[in-house]
């Protein structure tokens, strides 16, 4: 494994946020917080302070694109979370890793790994 990354989850179900902190930590992993809405991620990105972000596509209606572009605009990693009853991401994060829900922890690694491979 790569050393441990600092992380910031942006998922709108607190039990799923806190099973993927909890898979996270077990893979050697921090986060650096956890946002509910596109609002508080996007508050995040401009802190900084993370290495990598797991974004669900769906926050309480909201689209994450918003955060997704921003991440991009600043070069840092992210990987798409999908519960898979969504529309496929907008054509320019085509090449962003997706990782289906419910989450597993052999599924986590792989899609943290290719999104640092991006």
């Amino acid at each position: 494994m790569a050393e441990g990354r600092s992380i910031l989850i942006v998922e709108d179900e607190p039990l799923i946020a806190m099973m993927l902190e909890d898979f996270l930590g077990s893979l050697g992993h921090t986060v650096r917080n956890t946002c509910d809405n596109v609002r508080c991620a996007l508050d995040e990105v401009e802190k900084g302070g993370f290495d990598l972000a797991i974004l669900d596509v769906n926050l309480k209606g909201e689209n994450v694109w918003p955060v997704a572009t921003r991440l991009r605009e600043k070069n840092v990693p992210f990987v798409i979370a999908t519960g898979g009853h969504v529309d496929p991401p907008p054509p320019e994060f085509d090449d962003a890793p997706v990782i289906e829900k419910p989450y597993t922890v052999d599924r986590v690694t792989p899609a943290i790994d290719a999104a640092f491979a991006r």
